[in-house]
């Protein structure tokens, strides 16, 4: 195990390094951010503009647009109608195992951590597989908790494999890899990645991660980078709003986005702004003032500054919030979840990672996606 010691920027052996820019650009960006020195005409300028910059973002996410999210709300539907219509993505997460060898304070999964241990076998990853597609789902989330010793890439690569037999896409929200095992877990059928930085300020980052690969703020931020090397064809940003200033995180992450976008123009370029949750055994760690006005903002302003991106909203969030910002912002919605490893066809063989609050079925999200006027997709991209 990694002493508490070990520096936080610096790769530990086998970490392979890039020759990015970006990290250092984010960085730079993320510390000049001021967020109290935007004023209200500085976010009435950034609504009028069809095209934002960065300094636009930044005005959005301030304090001094929080009385304007009616307005926000109203240009980031007109965004969102003009580049994903209608419709709205329906997922769910499969957790196929939940042993850890980091110790994050703020999650339930972490290697201290007294809960229920499992690990899904390959029999049990299928059953769990067609008791999702039975649901009419076409995109599945394949995640595990960071350990290597417990769920290797060629156990994730076996699961890919199933899943990809099942399901027209397939995302993995695993521990960081290098490139060529993202190229793997790509050839196995992996369409897209999911990394969360957790908190994209440094410091704050390495009071929290105490040891572990995970310790390592580098190369956990240039994952995606590595994922797209690898050749996946999308990649999700987001950092978990409440382990620290939540603009300056939110700040960091849609600057993270935007740069790899330049660098990267053929990625599909998605956000999860999920926010802090209770975990088993834990009483100490709460949100810091993240409540569902300033999340909306985060989404919203994620909108107007990236118009094409993705959004997911998970179920985190109660099913009111979710249900009000579909077609306003967000453009997946997560169903049936279960956060517990297996859950699906059999009963849960591993504790959960986080509460949820919205335990609604798929046919139950499907009818409030119709409810709305939207239009409920299942699938937006065929294997050849």
């Amino acid at each position: 195990m990694v002493q508490a010691k070990t520096d936080h920027m610096k790769y530990m052996e086998g970490m392979e390094a890039l020759e990015s820019p970006i990290l250092d650009q984010v960085l730079q960006q993320m510390d000049q951010y001021d967020y109290q020195r935007y004023t209200a005409n500085d976010v009435q300028t950034a609504l009028k503009k069809e095209v934002r910059e960065i300094e636009d973002f930044a005005a959005l996410l301030s304090p001094a647009a929080f009385p304007y999210l009616e307005e926000m709300a109203h240009v980031a539907r007109q965004e969102t109608r003009r580049q994903f219509g209608t419709s709205v993505n329906l997922f769910t997460p499969l957790y196929i195992a939940n042993y850890c060898e980091n110790h994050c304070v703020y999650c339930g999964f972490h290697c201290h951590n007294k809960i229920h241990r499992a690990r899904l076998t390959r029999e049990e990853i299928e059953r769990e597989l067609k008791a999702i597609a039975k649901t009419g789902l076409q995109e599945i989330l394949l995640l595990t908790g960071e350990s290597r010793t417990m769920s290797s890439v060629e156990y994730i690569g076996e699961a890919v494999k199933m899943a990809a037999q099942y399901f027209t896409t397939v995302g993995i929200e695993i521990y960081p890899l290098n490139t060529d095992e993202y190229a793997y877990l790509h050839q196995c059928g992996a369409d897209f990645v999911c990394v969360y930085q957790e908190t994209y300020q440094p410091k704050r980052y390495e009071q929290l991660h105490l040891s572990g690969h995970k310790r390592v703020y580098p190369y956990r931020f240039h994952a995606q980078e590595r994922a797209l090397r690898g050749g996946m064809r999308g990649v999700a940003f987001g950092a978990l709003l409440g382990l620290g200033d939540f603009r300056k995180d939110a700040f960091a992450t849609g600057v993270h986005a935007y740069l790899v976008q330049k660098a990267y123009p053929h990625a599909e370029i998605s956000f999860s702004p999920p926010r802090l949750r209770p975990y088993i055994n834990n009483e100490k760690e709460n949100p810091n003032d993240v409540h569902e006005p300033q999340l909306l903002q985060v989404m919203l302003s994620y909108r107007l500054f990236l118009p094409f991106a993705g959004i997911t909203i998970s179920t985190r969030e109660r099913a009111g919030f979710r249900d009000h910002v579909i077609g306003m912002c967000a453009t997946k919605i997560s169903a049936g979840v279960k956060v517990g490893v297996g859950g699906h066809e059999q009963e849960e063989k591993g504790d959960q990672q986080f509460e949820i609050s919205d335990p609604r079925s798929v046919e139950e999200v499907h009818q409030a996606i119709r409810s709305q006027g939207l239009q409920p997709v299942y699938t937006d991209y065929i294997r050849v």
